[in-house]
């Protein structure tokens, strides 16, 4: 047991040295070239290659797909398609598409308002009726009591 906590203790020791030594190192290569310290070869950078294509004013432009330009014309950015750029901003896009989400998500909340009030006045007729869940359902209870009975009787 002794044997087992010395060696947890020299682990420990040995840890926190290598800890230490990391550091040290750490500081030096801050303000120095990593590759200078650690002696690597170092090959001349080659200039990166000028993009092929450049966009105007540094925007990436995208070509519209026919549902993307359907899009814009919903949202009303375009009145036409004829008047839809070969190539438009993801900005604009998702603009367009923000805009045309919100205008769905009215008329959804529309419907469920004329949704819940249809079924309040179909329910206010069914009670005028006298017609409801529970004597529905004590009239097929009734019903299937006497099928009950009419086959019993025929058997």
């Amino acid at each position: 047991m002794g044997s087992l906590r010395g060696l947890h203790l020299v682990a420990g020791n040995y840890f926190r040295l290598c800890e230490r030594d990391a550091f040290s190192f750490l500081r030096l290569t801050r303000n120095s070239d990593l590759k200078r310290m650690n002696r690597f070869c170092t090959k001349p950078q080659e200039s990166p290659k000028a993009p092929s294509h450049t966009y105007r004013h540094r925007v990436p432009l995208h070509k519209p797909t026919d549902w993307e330009r359907k899009i814009l014309i919903w949202s009303g950015r375009f009145k036409k398609e004829d008047e839809i750029p070969e190539t438009v901003s993801f900005d604009m896009l998702h603009a367009a598409k923000n805009k045309v989400r919100v205008k769905i998500s009215y008329v959804m909340m529309a419907l469920t308002v004329a949704g819940c009030i249809l079924m309040v006045i179909e329910g206010k007729k069914a009670a005028k009726r006298h017609e409801s869940l529970t004597s529905l359902n004590l009239e097929k209870k009734a019903r299937l009591r006497e099928e009950a009975a009419m086959k019993a009787k025929t058997e």
